[in-house]
């Protein structure tokens, strides 16, 4: 009877083990966009890491893209020069490489809008702001609420983007 006991503790204990496995996967499967804007409006290096942890296993060219823009976000964070340019290079090939999969993606689109403006000069990462912006206000309507929100945000500290670039034409 002892060692039947045994064996069911152990058998739940495995059960259990690999549910929340797969509930971990399952999440860094699924990409949660507010909790990622949420992450790069912030200036909280944690955040940023915190955040970039769920895109371990990215998958996607598109998580890849996301993960890109958080390592360059990263980089503005940064302490040493040469992690900025490292954190920076990296973000760059993996924004790049998903814009270069998915060219319609408009998400990706802002993203590379929001960094090109931010990033320094010296850093040669501008070519596509006015590309960028002509995309996110032509397909702004079609985005998900989190992003539009997060677009409209936005549009409030920058200098290319404005809240009545948005609105429809009357």
């Amino acid at each position: 009877m002892k060692n039947y006991i045994e064996k069911r503790i152990a058998f739940v204990c495995f059960v259990l083990i690999i549910m929340a496995g797969s509930n971990t996967t399952l999440y860094a499967q699924k990409l949660e966009k507010a909790a990622f804007y949420k992450a790069m409006a912030s200036d909280n290096i944690d955040e940023i890491n915190q955040e970039l942890a769920t895109f371990a296993d990215a998958g996607t060219e598109t998580k890849s893209g996301y993960e890109g823009a958080l390592l360059m976000k990263k980089a503005s964070l940064a302490g040493k020069p040469k992690d900025k340019l490292s954190f920076f290079k990296a973000g760059r090939i993996k924004l790049e490489t998903a814009l270069l999969a998915e060219p319609d993606n408009t998400d990706l689109h802002f993203l590379r809008l929001v960094i090109q403006e931010k990033a320094p000069k010296i850093v040669h990462y501008r070519t596509d702001i006015e590309k960028d912006k002509t995309v996110v206000i032509k397909n702004f309507k079609t985005l998900s609420p989190v992003v539009q929100r997060a677009i409209v945000d936005y549009t409030k500290t920058s200098k290319v983007l404005h809240t009545e670039d948005l609105k429809p034409a009357e």
